[in-house]
């Protein structure tokens, strides 16, 4: 049955022609005629004609309306029609055409016609740029070529992003995106929730993994049949409750914790690896299953697919490339070759690849990250791999650093991966930024420009601290600043899109404040010492971190990092940072390390660790870390008398991140160490709150040597609660006080 919706064109009337060949190759439409009618035939078709006559209304007041369809055909027409057996065309596809005179939209169902409308609506420069922020244009004709044919398809069949408007119905429908939320009956990490460790973890153990030893509640047994049993028994019951979605995660909790039980071993042997056991139970389940599309995490040690296995055709597997450099494209010349390799061995292993991009800097929301340069080299990639779908991860609900553009580009890349990059950003920033638009594109091409002379690795869970002296160097931040300065400027008389630009700057001042943390008393840093010899906080500082947050706040920004802290959260962090400042001894005294940190751990470099600003909460500032060793440090104390040695020690157990084993200070004399003082650290116990351990020395002895040696003696082993394979103790240190 064909449904059809018939836009009679009068052709008389038009706006004049800037040459005849114009007028012969197009069909035009203006204002300058009577009514066009937009023709429905049925309830379903009416939506797509209402969306279409709504925005060219807006555009052209008092030229169309709404009728049905039989009405006599008159002059020319768009045909917009629902062809539900048309064999031309798949679910999702649909076609634009015209002869000399009609002009043509065919899908086979509503929602592939309202995409053919919105193409309709962009090719005559429409646009929706975020969900509140369209523009409308108001030209004297609408023109479309004569004789024209296109099929459009998309290049992934499954598209959706996690940005703030994927959440907006009308921005998804106008972008042509899925929505997971609706998708899903299961999303994401779900063993906790298809076999709950609360109800079966203390009467049955055997349901869950066996690893190092121990059975664990964070993973499942794969080869135990009562497993199968009971995540089937509740995927039953979410297909009851959700009959209508189209896809069910049985995946792997976020952890790397598997079943190295004697069964599961023997499948992780003969398959490549813990994921040989994992796709031996999916298949076992999707069999029993057979009509119903399951999906699951190529994931940490399920990242790579199996060997000698093969998967079952109504298992999608979402590939999850979470170490990769966002630094640079995916390809076999750059240190994302593991990540080509791995992509094109999953190609040749399922039927149903989908990828999880991750495409923002989890760590920090308000932090500049130059990866769009690499967008579309990654989403071609990524088709030629054969890539069925795209989950998108970026900042949820947060609005964070240019995430407008982000989803804009990324939403146009889903669609059709072969888009001009260079070209939809420009546009975007002409339509978002107005006149400031120049100004913000020398601001993103500098930052990408940096970023790849610097070859500064991005890391999803980095920032500005990592990247002082690569693409977020204080010069180069000035720089930005006067880009950004200027695009202010440009439109002081736009004070909605001033508002725009002045959230662009919220990441120079996120920057600045996180990089001032590091610097401490330097140049650059948050303090100043004053003639006492106290450190203060910079004049006009606290101010200005304060409103900060309240901009943020004032922007939707409830966030600065996933599951990270509010902006008033940051801010009382501040102010305790700004008072966590001591003023001792030591600072005089000189220090050499023995032991160097781990390269990414060494903080402001040895003298770091007298300087009277102590670290706070973020590993990442101020704190110097060993990995899986004992350091050693000596302090000359040029003959200072003092009694008391205080040093500060990390915990951060979900980082791997614990107090020492033990603290052993010896003394230099006749060349020979000798005993002080020594400690020992109680026994650890679980917990998760990031806090600091002071430990303090107490003797009158310390004056009778010149030189100390503080030997620290790391866990020898990680507690059980946080024992995982190939996984070491940290210890972190900040601050070594002398009174």
């Amino acid at each position: 049955m064909k449904l059809k919706i018939a836009l009679f064109l009068v052709m008389n009337g038009f706006a004049s022609l800037t040459s005849s060949m114009a007028q012969s190759n197009t069909i035009q439409i203006s204002n300058q005629q009577k009514k066009v009618a937009i023709i429905y035939s049925s309830a379903e078709s009416k939506l797509a004609a209402e969306i279409l006559y709504s925005y060219l209304e807006k555009s052209l007041p008092n030229t169309f309306e709404i009728k049905d369809k039989d009405i006599t055909k008159t002059d020319a027409q768009i045909i917009l029609e629902i062809q539900k057996n048309n064999k031309e065309l798949k679910d999702q596809e649909f076609i634009l055409k015209s002869n000399s005179q009609d002009i043509s939209l065919f899908a086979t169902n509503l929602k592939s016609l309202k995409y053919a409308v919105y193409t309709l609506l962009e090719k005559w420069e429409f646009r929706k740029f975020t969900a509140t922020v369209s523009y409308i244009p108001k030209p004297d004709a609408f023109i479309f070529p004569k004789n024209f044919y296109q099929k459009y398809q998309p290049s992934f069949a499954y598209r959706t992003l996690l940005y703030p408007d994927s959440y907006d119905q009308a921005f998804r429908e106008w972008h042509k995106l899925d929505w997971f939320n609706d998708d899903f009956g299961l999303w994401g990490h779900t063993f906790d929730r298809l076999v709950p460790p609360k109800t079966h973890f203390k009467t049955n153990p055997k349901l869950f993994a066996l690893y190092e030893g121990k059975r664990r509640a964070e993973s499942l047994c794969m080869t135990n049949d009562t497993v199968v049993e009971l995540v089937c028994s509740e995927l039953k019951k979410v297909i009851a409750e959700k009959p209508n979605a189209r896809y069910f995660s049985i995946s792997q909790n976020d952890d790397v914790i598997y079943c190295e039980c004697t069964q599961c071993s023997k499948l992780n042997k003969d398959h490549g690896g813990p994921q040989g056991s994992l796709y031996t139970f999916l298949n076992k389940i999707a069999k029993r299953f057979p009509k119903k599309q399951l999906c699951t995490l190529a994931y940490l040690h399920t990242y790579n697919p199996p060997i000698n296995l093969k998967i079952a055709s109504n298992i999608t597997t979402l590939f999850c490339p979470i170490e990769m450099d966002r630094g640079n494209p995916i390809s076999l010349k750059n240190n994302n070759k593991p990540v080509a390799n791995a992509l094109a061995r999953w190609q040749s292993a399922s039927k149903n690849l989908f990828v999880w991009d991750y495409t923002v800097q989890f760590a920090n929301y308000m932090s500049p990250f130059p990866n769009l340069s690499y967008f579309e080299e990654n989403y071609t990639t990524f088709k030629a791999n054969n890539v069925k779908g795209l989950f998108v991860q970026g900042y949820a609900d947060v609005p964070g650093d240019f995430s407008e553009l982000r989803q804009y580009l990324l939403a146009k890349l889903l669609w059709d991966a072969s888009i001009d990059v260079k070209a939809t950003t420009a546009d975007f920033l002409r339509g978002f930024y107005g006149k400031a638009a120049s100004e913000i594109e020398n601001y993103l091409k500098l930052l990408s420009e940096n970023q790849k002379k610097s070859k500064a690795y991005l890391d999803i869970y980095s920032g500005p601290v990592q990247n002082r002296t690569t693409y977020l160097t204080p010069e180069a931040m000035n720089q930005y600043d006067k880009f950004l300065e200027k695009a202010w400027q440009a439109v002081d008389e736009d004070k909605t899109i001033q508002k725009r630009v002045e959230k662009l700057r919220l990441a120079l001042e996120y920057t600045y404040f996180e990089q001032a943390k590091f610097y401490g008393a330097d140049a650059h840093g948050l303090f100043i010492t004053n003639s006492n010899g106290e450190k203060i906080i910079k004049e006009g500082l606290n101010e200005r971190v304060q409103r900060f947050t309240q901009e943020c706040k004032n922007d939707g920004i409830y966030e600065l990092s996933e599951g990270g802290p509010s902006p008033e959260t940051y801010y009382k962090d501040w102010l305790n940072i700004a008072q966590n400042t001591s003023q001792h001894l030591g600072e005089k005294m000189t220090i050499t390390q023995i032991t160097p940190p781990a390269n990414e751990y060494s903080g402001k470099g040895e003298k770091g660790l007298l300087d009277g600003i102590k670290g706070y909460k973020d590993f990442n500032i101020n704190w110097m870390g060993w990995y899986g060793k004992d350091p050693e440090i000596i302090i000359d104390t040029k003959k200072i008398n003092y009694s008391t040695l205080k040093m500060g020690f990390l915990e951060d157990q979900r980082h791997w991140i614990f107090p020492p084993n033990k603290v052993t200070i010896f003394g230099l004399k006749n060349n020979k160490w000798e005993l002080i003082t020594s400690k020992k650290e109680e026994h650890l116990t679980e917990n998760y709150d990031i806090t600091t351990k002071n430990w303090e020395f107490n003797t009158t002895i310390f004056s009778n040597f010149d030189t100390i040696k503080i030997k620290i003696i790391n866990q020898r082993s990680l507690p059980e609660w946080r024992n995982r394979k190939n996984k070491k103790p940290m210890v972190m240190l900040d601050e070594i006080e002398f009174f």
